[in-house]
């Protein structure tokens, strides 16, 4: 990954959470972990739509760990007694509402971005909670998601490298974004215990996301300037120009059907060049 894990890491001071007197509390994150491991099923769509065998083969294994990811929020959310119940919406915003709406988008927001802040949680959480086998179960998976994090990243800066107009689009989209994960915030600080050993340092955490985030849009070539100096009207065009990128982008789609992967397969690389050392 472009950033290191101590890069990602929060230090709480030796605060946990205890999985008796937090189970509500820790009920409520789950829920949010189970809904965002639920969209993995988002990936047929990319999956379809793949630009290469080698992202359909990473996108097929993606598939399964993300279904994998489920059980084992479910399996937690069992440990601990606590029940399925609806997400907030602003968590339904960062992993529903900005689905991309194609390919460069999927990978810098959903998996980049996106999975970037779930791996952070997943740190958190292990940092925190004092339960031996949900830290455990924690652990497998984060190996799973610094993979996807990383694809993100690398398909990211491939899609970017000579596309000025690309990278502004997604530093656009990059900043709504951003915003969603500061109500998330926001929420938090009203409706969660706030004299929590844990809570009370949920904004110095959130902080370290945003931070952590812009220094990967730098580390990918998306930015180049710190955010702060960015004016207000800097902004306002970035994020208009996005959105109205993604108007446009998407009128092929409803004008003619997207090319997909079985449409130019045999130009693939890993088709073309096996198929033509095959033994005479």
């Amino acid at each position: 990954m472009l950033l290191s894990r101590d890069e990602m890491t929060f230090d709480f001071k030796g605060a946990r959470f205890d999985p008796v007197r937090d189970r509500e509390i820790l009920g409520w994150m789950l829920n949010q972990f189970l809904y965002g491991e639920m969209t993995g099923v988002q990936i047929g769509h990319w999956l379809y739509a793949a630009p290469d065998l080698e992202s359909a083969r990473f996108l097929a294994r993606q598939a399964v760990e993300e279904l994998q990811h489920v059980d084992n929020f479910l399996q937690i959310m069992r440990m601990l007694n606590v029940s399925a119940t609806e997400p907030h919406r602003a968590v339904r915003f960062l992993a529903t509402g900005m689905m991309g709406g194609r390919w460069a988008e999927h990978v810098a927001m959903e998996m980049a971005a996106g999975e970037g802040f779930v791996l952070m949680a997943f740190y958190a959480l292990i940092d925190t909670i004092d339960h031996e086998e949900i830290v455990a179960i924690l652990k497998r998976a984060v190996r799973q998601e610094e993979r996807h994090v990383e694809f993100g990243e690398e398909q990211t800066q491939k899609l970017t490298a000579n596309n000025p107009a690309l990278r502004r689009q997604l530093l656009g989209l990059s900043l709504t974004w951003m915003w969603g994960v500061k109500q998330i915030g926001r929420y938090m600080r009203t409706r969660l215990p706030a004299n929590h050993e844990v809570l009370r340092q949920v904004d110095a955490f959130l902080d370290l996301t945003l931070k952590c985030n812009e220094l990967r849009l730098q580390r990918m070539g998306l930015l180049d300037q710190p955010l702060q100096s960015l004016s207000l009207s800097r902004r306002t065009l970035l994020v208009s120009e996005a959105y109205a990128a993604k108007l446009v982008t998407g009128l092929p789609t409803l004008l003619s059907p997207t090319r997909r992967l079985t449409d130019h397969y045999l130009q693939d690389p890993a088709v073309r060049d096996f198929v033509s050392k095959r033994p005479v």
